[in-house]
């Protein structure tokens, strides 16, 4: 019987992945908590003690833990530390899911970040948008920027592919 499988690309150690090039270093992020937040965020926001301070794309997010919009009433929210509210629905309007699983993180840096973003996305990464869901490098992903590195989360069924096309841009 044929072996499908070789016709796909192997999978990376996301744990020691490194694509390094010459002004530009994109790596995954392991180890963070990430949930999602839907329906009153300010009731949410009281019931975690998280501040809510989201950020869209391009958006500058700071800390250990942050929030990021990804729709009117939803948040990412991405943490050292798990979720301190249970997940479900709570009596006081909202939801919490955990999804850390689901998607993975990458990390860029570096200045030829600048190069690589416009072959990503049409939005102008220099104008922070209120929802850091976007289209991004043919995939839909959630894209901010955490102190001077820029994150994006993408599906992680879609990871390898992401990867494949981060290390031949990078190396164009």
């Amino acid at each position: 019987m044929r072996n499908l499988a070789e016709k796909w690309t192997a999978m990376p150690d996301w744990r020691t992945a490194v694509i390094d090039t010459p002004g530009l270093a994109i790596r995954s992020l392991t180890g963070l908590h990430q949930f999602l937040v839907s329906g009153d965020l300010v009731a949410w926001s009281k019931a975690s003690r998280i501040p809510l301070q989201p950020v869209g794309a391009f958006g500058t997010a700071t800390g250990d833990t942050c929030t990021i919009q990804v729709a009117r009433d939803r948040l990412l929210v991405v943490s050292a530390v798990p979720s301190p509210v249970a997940q479900g629905w709570h009596e006081q309007g909202f939801a919490v899911t955990t999804v850390s699983a689901g998607l993975m993180i990458f990390d860029f840096e570096g200045p030829a970040c600048a190069d690589l973003v416009p072959r990503a996305t049409t939005l102008d990464p220099g104008k922070a948008s209120a929802s850091a869901a976007i289209s991004f490098a043919g995939m839909n992903a959630v894209v901010y920027r955490h102190g001077e590195r820029l994150r994006v989360h993408v599906d992680r069924g879609l990871a390898a592919y992401f990867w494949t096309w981060a290390a031949t841009v990078a190396a164009t």
